[in-house]
């Protein structure tokens, strides 16, 4: 429900790791990210976020119901006069030392070609993305999507114990990472071809 002006303080903070504040500038300091969360039924009262800024988010991760377990349990702890206490996992110099691992764990050349071509092939404008893209998808991923790719695989490969990044590690994230950035047309719409479908197939064919 943030308003555009929340939203442009936001996308400096976002991007230059800095927030201004009556002409005086406050660096934030690492790790700082954001989180956000968007409703996706209620629009009323909301404000569309710009492609900029959808663009500088990571994942969109889509989050359904809870299962029967897990709502038995949100049911339990939330409706006694008792809360959990939160426990600190990790601190914020073990943040930048994992975020500095992960950087180092290295990918073969094949993979980058790899994100690269998945990434290329979304974009409507190019000679090399197959017809149905340029049928229904209005604008494709830009470089940022490269980036976060290779880094999200990074990250999984390490989760996973590996000391190289797989193509398995790619097609794990490729939905989370293009999803928000792959905006379909009205076309698209009326056939029922969500920007999740689009990528998954992108990903199926590539």
């Amino acid at each position: 429900r943030a308003p555009a002006k929340t939203q442009s303080a936001l996308l400096e903070a976002m991007q230059e790791r800095r927030v201004t504040v009556m002409g005086r500038t406050f660096t934030l300091l690492p790790p700082f990210f954001v989180l956000a969360t968007q409703n996706p039924i209620e629009q009323e009262g909301t404000y569309p976020l710009p492609e900029a800024q959808l663009d500088r988010f990571m994942f969109l991760i889509e989050v359904d119901y809870p299962t029967e377990d897990e709502e038995m349990r949100i049911a339990r702890e939330t409706t006694g006069n008792r809360s959990e206490e939160l426990k600190h996992i990790l601190s914020g110099d073990e943040i930048i030392f994992y975020q500095d691992l992960v950087r180092r764990v290295p990918v073969p050349e094949h993979i980058y070609e790899y994100a690269v071509k998945l990434v290329r092939s979304t974009r409507p404008s190019l000679d090399t993305s197959p017809e149905w893209v340029k049928q229904y998808v209005a604008w494709g991923a830009g470089p940022r999507a490269v980036q976060f790719l290779i880094l999200g695989a990074k990250t999984r490969a390490a989760l996973q114990g590996s000391y190289i990044v797989r193509k398995e590690d790619i097609d794990a994230i490729v939905e989370p990472v293009l999803m928000h950035r792959v905006v379909t047309n009205f076309a698209a719409e009326s056939q029922g071809i969500t920007p999740r479908k689009a990528v998954a197939r992108l990903a199926a064919e590539v």
